[in-house]
């Protein structure tokens, strides 16, 4: 059976970006007859918040785009975190790292427009291989002094892509050494999104195109832990005026604004047309959008909105 995810963080109110990638891979899952997922991304203890999962929650089933089975947490998951941090130090990837710049992020999703920090290993720098402090394992032990991350080889890795085609990275060149949990002991996204979307059963993971180049990263950590991958598709991202994509910042954006100036209706049929489903954006509901829907009709370009919703 296909099954799809909606993966959110919650640290705010979901913007209509947010929204766009739910309805799209609602629609995708169901399309084929299959389930769709829903599971809160909360491993960064510092900023992720119950009120703002909640929200998610209320604002996905106010739109009409309820999930299968129950909510995954990643914050109640951490002890399969450690276990599949474990294979990795016994494959002798894993290298402490002391530098700061990319620690903050490790938990979040890289988008692109963020920028990528490419990181290599320095000579002097021994690979995790011993088991520390008395026999427990590395997972067990105090957060403090550095960051953990994968040493990636010079290696090229090519994943086709739903909506894109085959996307083509260099590890070594393009991607560096990825922390996988930070120094405060938090796990991060590219280990814990791959170990929840195989053990979960998830086959389709939908996400917009600025995560295009993780899927190469992703599908190169699941060989590393004995996992399998999902298929992946990638749609466009939705812009302001300025071409850059909507964040959580874009308070006219956020489902607390919406909500107030549209029916759900309103918000699925004006995604419904920017997705290219609907030659005008039509009050609808999700239901109503199924046999419309097909990957073909989907943009490829970015998608400005702003004179779309005012």
């Amino acid at each position: 059976m296909i099954t799809g995810r909606f993966a959110p963080s919650p640290t705010g109110r979901m913007h209509l970006g947010n929204v766009f990638s739910a309805l799209l891979s609602w629609l995708s899952a169901h399309k084929q007859e299959g389930r769709w997922l829903l599971r809160i991304e909360d491993i960064d203890p510092q900023r992720s918040r119950q009120e703002y999962a909640d929200r998610v929650m209320d604002d996905l089933e106010w739109l009409g785009l309820t999930w299968d089975g129950e909510v995954v947490y990643q914050s109640q998951r951490t002890e399969i975190y450690a276990a599949y941090l474990e294979k990795l130090r016994e494959q002798g990837v894993l290298y402490e790292c002391h530098r700061t710049r990319a620690d903050i992020l490790a938990t979040q999703a890289p988008h692109e427009s963020d920028g990528r920090v490419v990181v290599h290993r320095e000579s002097h720098t021994p690979a995790l291989t011993e088991v520390r402090e008395g026999g427990t394992t590395i997972a067990a032990v105090k957060a403090g002094a550095a960051a953990l991350r994968v040493e990636v080889p010079h290696r090229v890795v090519t994943v086709h892509d739903g909506h894109y085609g085959d996307v083509t990275v260099d590890l070594y060149e393009q991607v560096g050494d990825f922390i996988v949990r930070r120094k405060d002991g938090a796990f991060a996204y590219q280990l814990a999104v791959v170990v929840d979307d195989a053990l979960t059963g998830v086959t389709e993971v939908v996400r917009g195109r600025d995560l295009l180049l993780s899927s190469p990263q992703q599908a190169f950590m699941a060989e590393l832990l004995g996992l399998s991958s999902p298929r992946y598709i990638h749609f466009p991202l939705l812009t302001n005026d300025a071409g850059q994509r909507l964040s959580k910042r874009d308070k006219s954006m956020d489902m607390g604004e919406l909500r107030l100036r549209h029916t759900p209706q309103e918000i699925i049929g004006m995604l419904g047309h920017l997705a290219g489903l609907l030659p005008h954006p039509t009050p609808t509901t999700a239901e109503e959008l199924l046999p419309l829907f097909d990957w073909d009709k989907v943009p490829r370009e970015d998608i400005r909105i702003n004179k779309l919703t005012n």
